[in-house]
C-alpha cells in the first residue's frame, strides 16, 4: 500500500513538474514571439493580422492568405510579402486559435465558421474581394471559403493543399489524443510544450523534405507559439475533423467557379497530393495544377515566384507556370534533405478512383 501511494504521490509530482516546465516555455515563446500585427473583435473572437492596403497603381486585386496547421501568419507572410507588397493589398491572419488570434467562444470551430471570420474580417478592412492563397490545412478552409463566400472569391490558389478524403482518415497520434475531452487537456499541459520542442526541428526537415529547411525558420516563424496549451488544443480539433469535412465538403466542389491554380510537389511527405491536387484539378471546373518534381509540403518558401506567378494567372494574367515550374524544378533538382528519415506517402491505383 505504501509503494502504492508513493507511485501515486512521483506520479503527480511528476505531472506537476511538466506542467511548470510548459508554464516557464510558454512565457519564453510569447516572450520571444510577440505579435506582429493588428487586432480586431470578430465574431466574438480577438483576431490578430497584418494589412497592407493597396498602393497606388497596384496591378493585383487584394490577396488573403489562409495558413496551415500548426502555424500562423508569419509561415506565408516572410517568403511572400516582399515578393507582393507594392502590388496588392495583402492580408494575412492567425487563424482563430492559432498565433495570437483567440479561438473564441466555440464559432470557429468548424472550417465554415473560420471561413465566416475571414470573410468578416475582410468586410471590416474594406476588402470587398480577393485572391484566397491557402496553404496545407488552410487549403481547406480555401474551399470552405469559396463554397459559402463566392461573392468575395476572385480567385483561389492552392499550395501543397488538403482537400479530399484520404486512405483511412487517420491523422498522427496526438491529435486524436489531445482533441479527447480531459485526457487532451492533461496532455496539452504537460507533456505537449516538452514532447513537441524535441521533435520540432525532425518534424520541420520532413514539412520541406526534401528541400532544405531555411536557416532560421522555426525561430523566424513562430512555430513554437503552436505548443501553448490553447493553440495546441485548437491545432488537434482542427485536424480532428478534416476528414469529416473533406468528405462532406468535396462534392460541392464542382460549384466553385473562381479561376483555380493548385501548386503541388511530387515529394510532399505530409499530404497526399495525388489524392488532394489532383483531386482539385479534376473536381474545380478551368482549374490548373502546377505539378512540381521534387517540391516536398511548402512550395511558399521553395518556390515563392511560382506562387506569385500563380496569383498572377488566378488574376487573369497571362503566365506560363508550367515554364516556371520547369525552372523551379531546375533549381531543386538535387535537394535530398531528410532522405531515409520522413517516409514517403505512397497509394494504390484504388484508392485514387473518384469516390
Amino acid at each position: 500500500m505504501n509503494l502504492i501511494c508513493a507511485a501515486l504521490l512521483f506520479l503527480i509530482a511528476f505531472f506537476f513538474a511538466l506542467a511548470g516546465i510548459t508554464r516557464t516555455g510558454v512565457w519564453l515563446i510569447e516572450r520571444r514571439n510577440p505579435p506582429v500585427g493588428a487586432f480586431a473583435e470578430i465574431n466574438g473572437a480577438r483576431i490578430h493580422y497584418v494589412h497592407i492596403p493597396a498602393p497606388t497603381g497596384a496591378d493585383l486585386p487584394p490577396v488573403v492568405f489562409i495558413h496551415g496547421a500548426s502555424a500562423n501568419l508569419r509561415d506565408q507572410m516572410l517568403p511572400l510579402k516582399p515578393l507582393l507588397e507594392g502590388r496588392a493589398e495583402l492580408l494575412f491572419l492567425d487563424r482563430p486559435g492559432f498565433g495570437w488570434s483567440e479561438r473564441g467562444a466555440g464559432n470557429n470551430e468548424t472550417l465554415a465558421a473560420q471561413a465566416d471570420t475571414i470573410a468578416a474580417l475582410m468586410d471590416r478592412l474594406g476588402i470587398e474581394k480577393a485572391i484566397i492563397v491557402g496553404h496545407s490545412f488552410g487549403g481547406a478552409v480555401t474551399t470552405a471559403f469559396a463554397r459559402t463566400h463566392p461573392g468575395k472569391t476572385l480567385g483561389l490558389v492552392f499550395l501543397a493543399p488538403v482537400s479530399h478524403p484520404w486512405p483511412g482518415g487517420a491523422t498522427a497520434w496526438y491529435y486524436k489524443l489531445t482533441a479527447t475531452p480531459i485526457i487532451g487537456w492533461l496532455f496539452s499541459e504537460t507533456l505537449g510544450y516538452p514532447a513537441g520542442m524535441l521533435q520540432i526541428g525532425d518534424a520541420t526537415t520532413c514539412v520541406f523534405s526534401p528541400n532544405k529547411v531555411p536557416d532560421g525558420y522555426v525561430d523566424a516563424t513562430s512555430i513554437p507559439l503552436v505548443l501553448r496549451p490553447r493553440a495546441f488544443r485548437a491545432n488537434a480539433r482542427d485536424v480532428a475533423q478534416l476528414y469529416d469535412y473533406v468528405r462532406a465538403a468535396s462534392p460541392g466542389y464542382r460549384d466553385i467557379k473562381a479561376p483555380t491554380v493548385v501548386i503541388s510537389g511530387d515529394r510532399d511527405k505530409v499530404v497526399y497530393a495525388t489524392i488532394h491536387s489532383v483531386g482539385l484539378e479534376r473536381d474545380i471546373p478551368g482549374a490548373e495544377l502546377v505539378w512540381v518534381r521534387n517540391l516536398g509540403h511548402k512550395p511558399d518558401w521553395v518556390a515563392p515566384d511560382l506562387v506569385v506567378g500563380a496569383i498572377e494567372k488566378a488574376a487573369g494574367g497571362a503566365v506560363d507556370l508550367q515554364a516556371m515550374a520547369r525552372a523551379v524544378e531546375g533549381r531543386i533538382a538535387g535537394d535530398t534533405q531528410g532522405a531515409g528519415r520522413c517516409p514517403e506517402l505512397k497509394v494504390s491505383d484504388a484508392e485514387l478512383a473518384p469516390g
